[in-house]
């Protein structure tokens, strides 16, 4: 029955339609509530900011039979390379130093929404209910109802299992009654395509700065996504400046490795914070995502952590089938918060570390930054480390991870 799951998905962005294709063809009465309409107009979070997938990503796109729809419009990163403003010390890493063929991926949020979305529609048996808004969350013995509007009229559906993926400002956990930390950056990510002169040659270049860091990812055509962190009043400056005052300014913070900047394309700039939900999971609910962990945008973590969150949700639900328990119960929802603890929280501190030392104007830790960057491009053990965090390969990786069905 339409109205009648084991999984309600709420959300369609990037995390909630990957879980949706996961869980598909699983055995599943799966369901997708969305806020926005299913007409091919692009919801918010898929724009063309650019996204970088991280080498475990892409092993998990592939495994759900996703990435020969997105590979064609992907960008490998062959080389990292980090550094300071006007200071000495580089750390670069190499995807043949680590036996890998890419370090990772690049490519819009949109293409990505169009291939997951593009699945969603051949999957038959996930009906999608939006534009649609979850209004009222109930409580029952075995199942929750959920309210929504949907055309301007009250309806309800039940599930076994609830999950936002609503994003950070995530309705359904606050109709669930979970706090979140939160700590705002006091800065904003403002986000653009920009086209050099010379090639990218497929180089990631990670920047800092005393305002904020700078990334420019390789993409098709020679473009680079940029995400570039600032206060939030210059970052909104930013956004609106002329184009050829905006390149100029970017080439001051950046240098000329590129050679120079040529065309910008959209600007958009929004806040930066550091959330995370108070609890992952409650009674037959799960939190996925930003609504559950929302990252600084340095090292590109965020969405990557998220799709790991899928991964591991997928394989305890259909772990679970298999054994036939019930889909919503206390023992799978605490298994699967148990297993993403310490990946969340690695990754959180890892992206938040990374500013609190490379955004400190203390004097003493300038020249400390530059020897500890030195330090890392000579130490082969450290370097490979990081890259294996960066590539999300450390830790208990999911079966979908690992190249594996689930």
């Amino acid at each position: 029955m339409a109205d009648e799951f084991d999984v309600l998905i709420v959300g369609a962005g990037p995390v909630g339609a990957s879980l949706g294709c996961a869980l598909g063809d699983t055995g599943l009465r799966v369901g997708i509530l969305e806020a926005t309409s299913w007409d091919g107009t692009s919801p918010p979070s898929y724009d063309d900011r650019p996204l970088a997938l991280s080498l475990g990503t892409r092993q998990i796109l592939d495994s759900l039979e996703l990435w020969s729809g997105i590979a064609a419009q992907a960008t490998p990163i062959q080389h990292i390379h980090v550094s300071e403003r006007g200071r000495f010390g580089v750390t670069r890493i190499g995807a043949e130093e680590q036996d890998v063929d890419a370090l990772g991926y690049v490519l819009s949020a949109r293409a990505l929404g169009a291939v997951l979305r593009k699945r969603l529609e051949a999957l038959p048996s996930i009906p999608r209910i939006c534009p649609a808004r979850a209004t009222h969350i109930h409580r029952e013995d075995n199942a929750l109802t959920v309210e929504y509007v949907l055309d301007g009229r009250q309806q309800s559906c039940r599930t076994k299992l609830l999950v936002a993926a609503d994003g950070g400002q995530s309705s359904v956990r606050e109709l669930l009654g979970i706090g979140v930390r939160k700590r705002p950056y006091g800065q904003m990510a403002l986000a653009a395509n920009v086209t050099p002169s010379r090639p990218h040659d497929n180089v990631a270049y990670e920047r800092f700065s005393p305002s904020g860091p700078l990334a420019l990812l390789p993409m098709a055509k020679n473009h680079c996504g940029l995400v570039w962190t600032m206060g939030e009043e210059q970052a909104q400056a930013y956004a609106q400046l002329p184009e050829a005052e905006f390149l100029h300014c970017l080439a001051q913070q950046f240098g000329s490795r590129l050679g120079k900047f040529r065309q910008v394309g959209k600007r958009v700039a929004y806040p930066l914070a550091l959330l995370r939900a108070e609890r992952q999971v409650c009674e037959r609910a799960a939190i996925l995502g930003n609504a559950a962990h929302t990252l600084h945008p340095v090292a590109g973590q965020g969405f990557n952590l998220g799709l790991r969150d899928v991964a591991a949700l997928a394989q305890v639900l259909v772990d679970g089938l298999a054994n036939g328990e019930d889909p919503g119960s206390t023992e799978l929802l605490e298994q699967y918060a148990a297993w993403r603890h310490s990946d969340q929280r690695q990754t959180s501190f890892f992206t938040d570390g990374l500013i609190r030392v490379f955004c400190n104007d203390l004097p003493l830790l300038s020249p400390l930054r530059g020897l500890a960057l030195l330090g890392m491009d000579l130490a082969g053990p450290l370097k490979a480390r990081l890259a294996r965090q960066a590539m999300g390969l450390t830790g208990k990786l999911p079966r979908l991870a690992r190249g594996l069905a689930l």
